[in-house]
């Protein structure tokens, strides 16, 4: 379905100062305004999604204490949490595992990725994952508390990927822009797309070539010539609200956020996962920490709904996917880096509270590790874990079977997760009697229940 693109974000600031053409979710923004809104609570949500399908067993639930192949084949780190250890590419995280609830029991019915993304990352509001129906919980997110934060104008949702180069990077990277469509809530509601190939992308670089750097010198200089055209001019005085809107966004809140170089160096350095290659048959070096920091950027600019893409989690070791001790010996770190400098940032910045992140992805991966060496779809029992946002963190919350291959306690589903962002965002007892709100978003508010364990 039709996004909001990178595009369509620039062209009110290089298409010149006259015929101002404004995207259709600036336009409607007064709407948002008159109907108040009084069930928004002033907090974020930034989702890290593990495309592939993450295990399970390597991630939040190594399972030591079971016989070998039940455990995680890259070991664990303990914490100082009593019950939580995480798998063995996770120290860094493991050091912060009071701020984080674990999920372990996490499941859903659907084994192919296609398909999966979208049940996931639609809150179980498209039962089969095939689209026809539901909607992704970030658009969700954005028809309830409107298309842009009225202060600075960026868009409620986002969504943060990167230039794929591997073939099966560039196939996940699809699969996660299908799962984050608006679906019946109307393509108003998808996600703003602003990474890609171009000046902004290179403005998010945490390291820079000379060329490079001279670029996003150029974007900048650009920027701050209009702005000075616009000032000399006039041309903004006799603007409409929504043309200085769109304005305020250009010369604004989309040119903080994505200069880095207001960041402290030092900061830059905790969050850079260049220096990890990623791929199977073509390798490019890892930006996930240069995305995590965007997040956080788009979080204090506005964004109340961040996705973040991370692919290549797929390991079945075979053509085109890598095995279970290669892959996470080649993935976690990058998990483990970024995620461990966004949540020190945010404790850092008194964030925490406000900012909720949660790490899930298309399903989990086998007990049982295939001939050669990977382990394949489970859906049975999947990867979720939470951080921040409020909630009651430094626990488990369910536990698996001896096996690691069912809930041993009552499942948690897509749906409660879904459930679970709403309450964190919204006020529901009053969201429940306003008016206007379509009839399937309705369905999910009364009917869904968040984990009890976290609201």
């Amino acid at each position: 379905m039709p996004m909001v693109s990178r595009r369509d974000f620039v062209q009110v600031g290089f298409c010149g100062l006259g015929g101002v053409t404004l995207p259709l979710w600036l336009r409607l923004r007064a709407e948002a305004a008159r109907q108040g809104r009084s069930y928004v609570r002033d907090k974020a949500v930034v989702l890290l999604f593990l495309s592939g399908g993450p295990s399970h067993i390597e991630t939040f639930n190594p399972n030591m204490d079971a016989p070998s192949p039940y455990c995680s084949a890259t070991g664990e780190v303990t914490t100082s949490v009593p019950g939580m250890a995480f798998g063995g590419t996770f120290p860094r995280l493991a050091r912060l595992a009071d701020r984080m609830a674990v999920i372990r029991s996490f499941q859903h019915p659907i084994g192919g990725h296609v398909q999966a993304i979208v049940h996931v990352l639609s809150g179980g509001t498209s039962p089969d994952g095939d689209g026809a129906e539901g909607f992704s919980i970030g658009s969700a997110v954005a028809r309830l508390h409107g298309r842009s934060d009225l202060q600075t104008g960026m868009p409620t949702y986002a969504l943060l990927n990167s230039e794929e180069v591997d073939p099966q990077y560039r196939n996940e990277r699809g699969r996660v822009v299908r799962g984050s469509a608006p679906g019946e809530l109307g393509t108003a509601y998808g996600p703003f797309v602003p990474t890609g190939d171009g000046p902004l992308r290179e403005a998010m670089s945490l390291r820079l070539s000379a060329e490079r750097f001279a670029e996003r010198r150029r974007l900048l200089a650009s920027l701050d010539r209009l702005r000075r055209t616009a000032d000399a001019t006039g041309a903004l005085e006799g603007a409409d609200r929504f043309t200085q809107q769109a304005f305020d966004l250009i010369l604004g809140s989309a040119a903080e956020a994505f200069d880095f170089s207001r960041e402290d160096p030092r900061w830059l350095a905790r969050y850079d996962t260049s220096h990890i290659r990623v791929g199977k048959k073509r390798f490019r070096p890892s930006d996930l920490g240069r995305l995590m920091l965007a997040a956080r950027r788009l979080v204090e600019s506005g964004c109340r709904f961040v996705t973040v893409h991370s692919a290549g989690w797929d390991m079945h070791a075979d053509s085109n996917n890598p095995g279970i001790v290669a892959g996470m010996r080649m993935l976690g770190p990058t998990v483990d880096i970024a995620v461990s400098a966004f949540l020190e940032d945010l404790q850092s910045r008194g964030l925490s509270d406000d900012v909720l992140l949660i790490i899930t992805g298309d399903f989990g991966r086998t007990p049982r590790i295939n001939p050669r060496g990977g382990r394949d779809h489970w859906p049975r029992l999947c990867t979720l874990a939470f951080a921040g946002g409020g909630l009651p963190t430094g626990q488990v919350v369910g536990r698996s079977g001896r096996r690691n291959d069912e809930p041993d306690s009552e499942p948690i589903t897509p749906k409660h997760l879904a459930a679970t962002v709403l309450h964190v965002m919204f006020d529901v007892g009053t969201l429940r009697v306003a008016r206007g709100i379509p009839r399937s978003l309705q369905r999910l508010i009364e009917q869904a229940a968040p984990i009890r364990e976290l609201v």
